[in-house]
């Protein structure tokens, strides 16, 4: 039986040839994580551009091939390697990458499935997890954290080693305030900058506003 977590979506809009690579390594600096094992990445998935999955599909040989699918023959760590799909969505092409756990040899395909679940269900099918996800991918580090790094004072010893995120509020002004307390209308403010700057082609690094 698979124990790997739930299929999440990591990022919104159609990453750049940057922004994958950035997104290969969003856990290189996440407090307690085992380099060594993967697990922080495994069934996480992202949106990329064609020229980008012909790319990584030119750039070593791949660990396995199918049509509309590969593996790269390099692993991120442990199991888990890098999965790059090709799927036709709506009559429309579109590409993908994924991060799958190959101790489950079902998981490329379950996670295919999952993308076409997610991209064929409702108009917003991210749940609250995926979208918290997808704001921190989109913020620049200048305007993220993580509790207790630069000050272990700034924050009770339960919050140290949570991410943080600055927001602004009336009244106060910008303050540093846990990713996981966002409201709901501080999330749906984000999205909705987030997903305009992904329509017009800028940049995806979301400001404390």
């Amino acid at each position: 039986m698979s124990n790997h977590p739930p299929f999440r979506k990591v990022f919104e809009g159609v990453a750049t040839c940057s922004q994958m690579f950035a997104l290969f390594n969003r856990h290189s600096d996440t407090p307690g994580v085992d380099p060594l094992s993967g697990k922080p990445y495994a069934s996480e998935w992202f949106e990329i551009a064609a020229s980008e999955y012909h790319f990584m599909l030119d750039l070593l040989p791949p660990l396995f091939q199918r049509t509309g699918m590969f593996g790269m023959s390099e692993h991120k760590a442990g199991n888990v390697t890098s999965v790059f799909f090709a799927i036709r969505i709506r009559s429309r092409e579109r590409w993908f990458h994924g991060f799958c756990d190959l101790s489950d040899k079902r998981s490329p395909d379950a996670m295919r499935a999952a993308i076409i679940a997610h991209e064929t269900g409702a108009v917003d099918s991210m749940t609250r997890e995926e979208k918290l996800e997808a704001i921190w991918s989109a913020t620049h580090a200048d305007f993220k954290g993580i509790a207790g790094e630069a000050n272990p004072d700034a924050w009770p010893p339960q919050h140290h080693g949570k991410r943080t995120i600055l927001v602004y509020t009336i009244g106060q002004g910008t303050t540093l305030k846990l990713l996981e307390d966002l409201t709901d209308e501080e999330i749906d403010s984000r999205m909705l900058a987030i997903r305009a700057r992904s329509r017009r082609g800028g940049g995806n690094d979301a400001d404390p506003s």
